[in-house]
């Protein structure tokens, strides 16, 4: 939820030639003073539900989540699945916490990731009832899970996520926390190439 789509453009450059790739922005996605989960979530469904074809999604936290709930509600619309430091149920507490800390950050801290600061403490009290492992089993596609080494906060969640999948397999990207992409983008995009 920290970053923008040019966060990704160091993993994106280490990616073969033949993978093409869309990096939509997630601010894109949210209504200015309505910064709601669901209504996130409806307009990323719209977005991908434009695409003619079956998608290789790939999600890093907030990301992961949308990816995840897009293929439980659209499994035939998905290809593939990335999921980095995905969370299924949403640890309410770790929530609560990182909100306390955002209401102390400056406004401009947020500015870079095209979100007001109240938007995004709204979006994230919005995401505190999540709990998609009721519809785990309608994931029918190849699905990776990873995570950073450094990633306590996940690390179990994607462990548990990858075992609960029927075709999950799990990896964890050694020198890199939650950003993965900012951390060891090489090493994340050899993990989302490999076959």
């Amino acid at each position: 939820m920290g970053q923008n789509a040019s966060s990704w453009d160091k993993t994106i450059s280490f990616l073969p030639d033949d993978i093409e790739t869309v990096c939509p922005e997630l601010s894109d996605f949210f209504v200015q003073g309505s910064c709601l989960y669901c209504k996130m979530y409806a307009a990323f469904c719209e977005y991908c539900l434009g695409f003619s074809d079956k998608l290789d999604l790939c999600g890093l936290s907030l990301g992961a989540v949308l990816a995840l709930n897009f293929a439980i509600d659209f499994p035939q619309k998905v290809n593939s699945l990335i999921l980095i430091a995905p969370q299924y149920d949403m640890p309410k507490f770790l929530l609560k916490v990182q909100n306390v800390l955002f209401t102390f950050l400056p406004a401009s801290k947020f500015e870079s990731i095209g979100f007001a600061k109240q938007d995004f403490i709204s979006l994230t009290n919005s995401m505190a009832d999540i709990d998609l492992s009721g519809g785990l089993d309608k994931v029918t596609c190849c699905v990776k899970v990873l995570c950073g080494e450094r990633d306590k906060a996940n690390k179990r969640a994607a462990q548990t996520l990858a075992q609960k999948l029927k075709n999950a397999e799990y990896a964890v990207i050694s020198g890199a926390g939650h950003e993965v992409n900012i951390d060891a983008p090489q090493k994340l995009a050899k993990a989302i190439s490999k076959k």
